[in-house]
């Protein structure tokens, strides 16, 4: 592995030539040497604006792997940063097209060796992943960070079969919100006011489009690489944390890939390990350059050498919203899915027992409320992610209980909820929860998941209910590695609401469920392997230099909770703030203020509303730009209402607004 750092160069900007005439703004790093000797290229290729957004993280990790032996290049999107065009949507073909062509162009420079690698984290791991299934000949690797295989099934739109409303109408506005940023005119030219006012008049009604689409369709097949896990022939190494929202991808890729493959998942949230939290972050940068070594160079680093799956077993920790730190240990597995069989576990009138018992029914109705302790739907790091004690949502669940463990159990894999449920309407969605009993009583939650009953046969084949009618339905629940305590309980709790995380469905649901062998948990039980001896140790986490950012504003993330007994409404206001106020080296000063206010009142489903802001700000000396948008999604019992409105502002003048509005039907959610 290539560990003495070399001096760089850094060609900024860049500008790539697409067949159409079009050019790509980006940024590449590269050895002083590589003109005389050519080194791999390794792109990362997202929307996130590499002059300003993401500037600050893009200089702790692409010069650290350009100055071991690689040109990194950092290119913006079609209609993105300084780049030509407009951007229409996540993952479409012509972001796929362009991508191919840039992988060419990087392969035939002189200063490359005509093997090109991909990375990147959410985005540009998506996309690393839906363009290696292009087979470019010259992609011969890819770390795809914090990603999907399935973009309706484990993306920010639908969970389940169900609306994210924690998430879906924020997606939307954050990503319309990028859309309608500026151009730096240092970069862009004269020509970046014409490209701008370009793209705010071509900016897409973004959460409309995705409401069109509420099942598994073709839309959302399109970049779903679980389509044809054979079409990636490249080496892939799947990296994310137990608290990210993407994990499950992990380990289906490892189990339905047929390339060279690994997976890492530690107890991170939605970041690069590196930068891991909870900790223990690891040296992340290191293990990439032993990938790159292998993979691009031909060196041997040992990294296949390793098991496929390295994963840190979470011990059980008191309910908190932060945590930053989990107690654990690294475990191993030679291969995946594990051989060892689920322990079953039935749904009795007495709790979770191992033999069925008789069948009987429960019957249970959700309030509205039951979620608002259950924290973020991905964590980022910030203060209130984690879920708190969940005694106060168990109460207001139906649960089943084991009786105290007489010895401890460790958890590794993908639990699963198999029910016989009746429901008293047409559209009803079960929710699952599994947490960890203290001896005290405190509940922490280790893992959850939802399904859309309408959706019991498949995403794709959304159906309405009969009432009274008993359906088999399987609710997945997140994957976890967690260790239970002797003298603790497992808990599983049902509810029919999760809020805000879930759109609730159109009327109240009262469900029955069927106890004995009608309706079981089935758990990834786990015993200690001896290849859990084979994970070394990683090496602490290394960065480049930083960025030399003067911070105008300190981030200041909420998670706020209100209610009001007069009106039993409960509003939760959340708040990500990721980069606060900033003065990048360039002179550019940017700012983003992004709330998302979420209110509801028990008994009163229809009463669901989401409202999500932007003010984005942009200046550089006497120029500056400034944009605000707000969106806004309510229902009724048949639609859902949206409404956004965008404003863009040169210095105060304000140079466009635009308003949609649209109804959509909605479609057994």
């Amino acid at each position: 592995m290539s560990t003495t750092p070399e001096p760089l160069r850094v060609i900024d900007p860049t500008w790539i030539p697409l067949s159409d005439g079009s050019r790509l703004s980006a940024r590449i790093w590269l050895p002083e040497s590589a003109d005389e000797h050519p080194v791999p290229a390794i792109l990362e290729y997202l929307p996130y604006r590499k002059d300003d957004v993401t500037a600050a993280d893009d200089a702790l990790r692409h010069p650290y792997i350009a100055a071991r032996g690689y040109a990194c290049a950092r290119v913006d999107m079609r209609g993105s940063g300084a780049s030509d065009g407009v951007l229409l949507d996540e993952y479409s073909r012509q972001e796929h097209d362009d991508a191919l062509e840039v992988i060419a162009w990087l392969a035939q420079q002189p200063w490359c060796t005509g093997s090109v690698g991909m990375t990147g984290i959410s985005w540009s791991g998506f996309n690393s992943l839906q363009v290696a299934a292009r087979r470019p000949p010259a992609l011969k690797a890819i770390i795809t960070a914090c990603s999907t295989d399935d973009r309706y099934a484990d993306d920010v739109h639908y969970l389940g079969g169900v609306p994210l409303a924690c998430y879906l109408l924020t997606w939307a506005c954050a990503l319309m919100g990028f859309n309608a940023r500026p151009p730096d005119p240092r970069i862009a030219g004269d020509a970046w006011r014409e490209l701008w006012l370009q793209r705010l008049q071509a900016n897409p009604d973004l959460i409309s489009l995705w409401l069109e689409h509420q099942s598994r369709d073709e839309y959302w097949r399109y970049g779903s690489i679980c389509e044809d896990y054979g079409a990636i022939t490249c080496a892939v190494l799947a990296v994310g944390g137990w608290a990210d929202a993407y994990v499950d991808a992990i380990l289906r890729m490892l189990a339905h890939l047929s390339c060279p493959r690994l997976g890492l998942i530690g107890p991170w949230g939605h970041l690069w390990p590196q930068d891991g939290r909870p900790g223990p972050a690891i040296g992340f940068l290191q293990e990439s350059l032993r990938w790159w070594d292998h993979w691009l160079k031909g060196k041997d680093t040992g990294i296949m050498e390793e098991p496929m799956l390295r994963a840190y077993m979470q011990e059980s920790v008191p309910p908190a919203p932060d945590y930053a730190e989990r107690p654990g240990r690294w475990v191993a597995e030679t291969g995946w899915p594990r051989a060892e069989p689920p322990l079953m576990l039935h749904l009795t009138e007495e709790g979770l027992r191992s033999a069925p018992g008789p069948r009987t029914t429960l019957i249970h109705c959700s309030v509205q409320t039951l979620g608002l302790d259950g924290g973020a739907f991905c964590a980022y790091g910030n203060p209130a992610d984690f879920a708190t004690d969940q005694r106060r949502d168990d109460a207001l669940s139906l649960t089943f209980d084991t009786e105290p463990l007489e010895r401890a159990i460790e958890l590794l894999g993908q639990p699963a909820i198999h029910l016989r449920v009746e429901s008293d309407r047409p559209t009803a969605f079960v929710f699952g929860r599994l947490c960890d009993v203290a001896p005290d009583g405190s509940s922490t939650l280790i893992t959850r998941g939802v399904l859309n009953l309408c959706h019991h046969r498949g995403h794709d084949r959304p159906l309405p209910l009969h009432p009274d009618e008993a359906i088999e339905a399987t609710v997945a629940l997140r994957s976890t590695a967690y260790a239970i305590p002797a003298g603790h309980r497992l808990r599983l709790a049902l509810s029919t609401c999760y809020w805000p995380w879930m759109w609730p469905s159109p009327e109240p649901v009262t469900i029955t469920v069927s106890t004995g062998a009608a309706s079981r948990l089935l758990l990834p039980v786990r015993a200690p392997s001896p290849e859990d001896a084979n994970v070394k140790p990683f090496e602490p986490p290394a960065h480049a230099p930083p960025l030399p950012v003067t911070r105008l504003r300190a981030r200041r993330p909420e998670h706020l909770i209100g209610h009001d007994p007069s009106t039993r409404e409960v509003t939760v206001r959340i708040r990500r703030d990721f980069g606060g106020g900033q003065r990048l080296p360039s002179g550019m000063e940017y700012s983003e203020y992004d709330p998302t206010t979420l209110t509801i009142r028990d008994g009163d489903p229809l009463s669901a509303k989401a409202v999500c802001e932007r003010r984005i700000e942009m200046s550089r000396g006497a120029w500056s730009a400034r944009i605000e948008l707000c969106s806004t999604m309510t229902v009724s019992a048949h639609e859902y209402l949206l409404s956004t409105v965008i404003d863009a502002y040169e210095h105060d003048t304000r140079v466009h607004t635009r308003t949609f509005a649209r109804t959509i039907p909605r479609n057994c959610t």
